[in-house]
């Protein structure tokens, strides 16, 4: 997700918040959902599912069991951006683990060493395409590209490609399904979102959250954003206190596995 902040180009704006709002409802419309619950019920209780050297580091690690526990994602898109380095060091202080959906032009080609650091930290990173193009208004050649271009950036600094990527907007179909397929790319949509473009008040994001949160929960953000990255102490805190425990979205599905061009999220209302 990308949207203008207040004071970045007002002018447009409004135009984009309002489409925003749409969006948001109408995110993965016609395309089938997978949720967490039914990603491990699928693979039943065998530990060793999700254990391929190759995966993330969620996967390679199940440090909890999310049918047991209430489990709950915190997700990241567009970044890494300019407040991206502090927000890490929260997480590192607080133990929390996070899933950063990257966006490739003028972020990961920009702060390459704070995607290093996130790789290095355990986070786990995903693919948020290379400019933040509608993928269900491109052709088939376009939504490639703007995939691929990503994944080899990612995959130059950290040493691998992601194998979870977020469309922008949340709008996928059956093309970009195929696509995401072909590339080894799970689509991952959300349960929670604080709304973050259209306010930098951190009181208001927090308690967004806060009141939408669920277990088995992916909860988007952007690190973007000027009243982002402050909210998140007390979202973490007030989330722990509740009971809930972070986990990656590989680690959200674990025993499952994101399966490529598999779309991962709430169910349909």
């Amino acid at each position: 997700m990308l949207r203008f902040s207040p004071g970045r180009r007002r002018g447009t704006a409004a135009v984009v918040l309002a489409a925003a709002s749409l969006m948001l409802t109408l995110g993965g419309c016609g395309v089938d959902r997978v949720t967490p619950q039914a990603a491990r019920g699928k693979a039943g209780t065998d530990d060793k599912a999700g254990t391929d050297d190759k995966a993330g580091a969620g996967e390679r690690a199940r440090r909890v069991d999310c049918g047991k526990v209430k489990c709950i994602a915190l997700t990241f898109d567009a970044g890494p951006g300019k407040d991206t380095p502090r927000l890490l060091d929260v997480l590192k202080e607080k133990r929390v683990p996070a899933t950063f959906f990257l966006l490739g032009r003028k972020h990961v080609d920009r702060y390459p060493k704070v995607v290093k650091r996130m790789a290095d930290e355990g986070h786990e990173i995903a693919n948020h395409t290379w400019s933040h193009r509608i993928l269900t208004d491109l052709d088939e050649a376009e939504v490639r590209e703007e995939l691929a271009l990503t994944q080899t950036a990612v995959e130059k600094i950290t040493g691998r490609k992601p194998t979870l990527m977020r469309p922008p907007q949340g709008r996928t179909d059956d093309m970009v399904s195929e696509v995401s397929k072909e590339l080894g790319l799970a689509q991952i949509l959300w349960t929670v979102t604080a709304k973050d473009y259209s306010t930098t008040d951190s009181a208001v994001i927090r308690q967004r959250v806060l009141d939408q949160a669920q277990g088995d929960g992916i909860i988007l953000l952007h690190d973007i954003y000027d009243g982002t990255v402050p909210a998140v102490p007390s979202i973490i805190d007030e989330l722990k206190r509740r009971g809930f425990t972070f986990v990656t979205v590989p680690e959200l599905l674990a025993p499952g596995k994101a399966e490529p061009g598999v779309v991962y999220g709430p169910e349909k209302d």
